[in-house]
């Protein structure tokens, strides 16, 4: 009985992470986010940043639609200002 408790619960924490590639590098999301939550998360402000999504960029106005799931890729390219 405690065996099939624990095998529910490991599939449920399973369900609430999401395995994603992001610049090149594998990470764990503890949840499925959209575009705008992962940024946030990480602390980026959106209006300095495009971002590629499955290989395609995305518009700043779909960030808080664009939900990232299961084995999806994420490019963020940062702008930089200079002269």
């Amino acid at each position: 009985m405690q065996e099939c408790r624990n095998a529910e619960r490991a599939r449920r924490l399973a369900k609430s992470h999401v395995r994603i590639t992001l610049n090149g590098d594998p990470i764990e999301l503890p949840s499925p986010l959209t575009v705008s939550e992962l940024l946030m998360r990480l602390a980026i402000d959106p209006r300095r940043v495009a971002i590629e999504h499955n290989l395609i960029v995305l518009k700043r106005s779909t960030f808080d639609t664009t939900p990232i799931a299961e084995g999806d890729q994420v490019e963020i390219v940062n702008f930089v200002g200079g002269g």
